[in-house]
């Protein structure tokens, strides 16, 4: 079972509107050290304003160390890149090389996971990328995203994170340690709220995400409420969910209906007939692009972070989430999973979902066996 620290606050950050201010308040106050990671950094409003905050945290003296994956963030300009740097922001790059003709697992494995950590003191988890709400296909309305802001025990937990990786990328890139700062103040209790922060990677912790969701779902006994991106859960994963369904769990699942990688989502929709025939209820977002990796059990525990419920996510990605225990964070997520699917999203009925043309769902299959040839070639187990 998951293992939990006592002495957090945490507080539930919905989309960039919430998410950046909080984060830019941090960085202004930040005395000591300021770690970030993200998979994507773009230069656009919400880019100038936490850069600038980053540098003028830099100017006084704050160690700043900004981490950005080498394909997320391959279209950074160096200007801008150059800018942080001059200004005394020290960027890295994580596996800055990228090749359209390779296939081979090393090159795609990415830094997905979107972490701050400033002060030993407050830490920020979860899918929102430095971008802004609104960088979106067509311009449609706000993506729907979430992030956490933490302070107490956990944070120490999340430093030796980022510390490390920090560390690990740059020995790999025969690139000197700056560490500008010997501060080692610890976090102190913050609240009444027990949560943990669980990372993947692809050393000793391949399997911790997943593993901490199938143990919730496992031990559910009213609800399971997932809401994610991009999902195409192993056969345990959906094993998992349909026996819960089975034993009279109330299983919902809250996915996103516009397609943006096009193989992936028909891969998902394959899945739906068997999912909904065994119970389990599937609504899709249609109002706009949905980003978020949360999920709610039991109106006890809950978790929001970077990680996919796909074997690209759980197998390949470094990811970063946090799971708390605690009911009263656990109904606010859920309250604003359910508006979401009041106000934006349809609910897939298993009668017409049934009845869908043949094509469709040959198509559907046919694009669902060939992702499984690709994951076997690149080694990604399918269990």
């Amino acid at each position: 079972m998951i293992k939990f620290i006592d002495g957090n606050h945490v507080t539930l950050l919905n989309n960039g509107v919430a998410y950046f201010p909080a984060l830019a308040a941090a960085i202004h106050e930040a005395k000591h050290e300021i770690f970030l990671q993200t998979y994507i950094y773009e230069p656009d409003d919400t880019g100038t304003m936490i850069g600038q905050a980053l540098m003028d945290a830099a100017s006084r003296g704050v160690a700043v160390f900004l981490m950005l994956d080498g394909f997320g963030s391959h279209n950074l300009p160096d200007a801008y890149v150059n800018k942080l740097t001059d200004s005394g922001v020290e960027v890295l790059f994580f596996r800055p090389k990228i090749s359209p003709w390779s296939l081979k697992s090393t090159r795609l494995r990415r830094l997905h996971s979107k972490v701050v950590v400033i002060d030993r003191k407050v830490g920020f988890v979860g899918g929102i990328n430095i971008v802004d709400d609104y960088n979106t296909p067509s311009h449609t309305p706000p993506r729907i995203d979430y992030a956490v802001k933490i302070e107490g025990p956990v944070v120490d937990v999340m430093h030796k994170s980022v510390a490390l990786a920090w560390k690990k990328v740059c020995q790999s890139q025969h690139r000197g340690i700056n560490r500008a700062t010997e501060w080692h103040g610890q976090p102190k209790n913050a609240g009444d709220m027990a949560a943990t922060f669980l990372e993947r990677d692809n050393f000793k912790h391949r399997r911790t995400i997943e593993d901490a969701y199938l143990a919730l779902i496992e031990s559910a006994i009213d609800e399971v409420f997932i809401t994610n991106a991009y999902f195409l859960p192993s056969l345990r994963f959906r094993r998992a969910l349909i026996e819960a369904a089975v034993r009279g769990v109330k299983v919902s699942l809250f996915l996103q209906e516009r397609t943006e990688f096009w193989p992936l989502d028909m891969a998902t929709r394959a899945l739906y007939g068997s999912l909904l025939s065994r119970g389990v209820r599937i609504y899709e977002y249609q109002k706009s692009f949905m980003h978020s990796k949360v999920a709610v059990i039991d109106e006890r525990y809950a978790t929001v972070g970077s990680s996919n419920i796909d074997p690209f996510s759980l197998f390949l990605s470094h990811e970063a989430n946090v799971f708390v225990d605690h009911a009263g964070f656990a109904s606010t997520l859920k309250q604003s999973i359910q508006y979401s699917i009041r106000h934006g999203a349809k609910a897939i009925n298993i009668e017409e979902w049934s009845h869908r043309s043949y094509f469709k769902r040959f198509a559907a299959w046919s694009v669902y066996g060939s992702l499984q040839l690709l994951m076997g070639f690149l080694g990604i187990p399918e269990e």
